[in-house]
């Protein structure tokens, strides 16, 4: 009987830690995971750009800023590479990695999709399967005040 592994790829925010959860209860904390990236000092914010700030790393647009950063590319590559390794020599049969960036709409979306695609890839040949799934991407922008403080870029 072949065991079915499976490899979670999510995306949140920072900005929203503390907030009541989908269910109206839970308070929202970063994901519990494997790998986790914090995203909000080493990448392009598109919040700080007033056409791209209502939009998600879900827009071709956004997703192309982010991705332009120098070095995320291959910060996704490493990701997924280490994330690969880590499935493929310790053999869980659930992996995590989470992104998170201040509000969990732009950054955290994009390098997510990004890894997701390099993790879907390199799984064909490992067999297990991938899941994407965005926490905080419909949720309210945050006031840019919010991501000066925690920004660096």
């Amino acid at each position: 009987m072949t065991e079915t592994r499976s490899m979670h790829v999510i995306s949140f925010g920072y900005g929203h830690t503390g907030a009541v959860g989908e269910d109206g209860r839970t308070v929202l904390e970063p994901p519990q995971a494997d790998l986790t990236l914090d995203l909000r000092r080493c990448l392009y914010n598109p919040h700080r750009d007033p056409a791209m700030r209502y939009l998600t790393g879900l827009d071709q647009a956004v997703y192309e800023h982010v991705m332009d950063t120098p070095g995320a590319q291959l910060l996704a590559h490493n990701t997924a590479l280490s994330a690969h390794g880590l499935m493929d020599q310790a053999r869980p049969s659930v992996l995590t990695v989470a992104t998170g960036c201040t509000g969990g709409r732009h950054r955290a979306v994009a390098m997510a999709r990004e890894v997701a695609r390099l993790l879907t890839e390199f799984g064909k040949a490992a067999r297990y399967e991938v899941t994407l799934r965005h926490r905080d991407v419909d949720r309210a922008v945050l006031p840019s005040a919010r991501h000066t403080e925690q920004d660096g870029r």
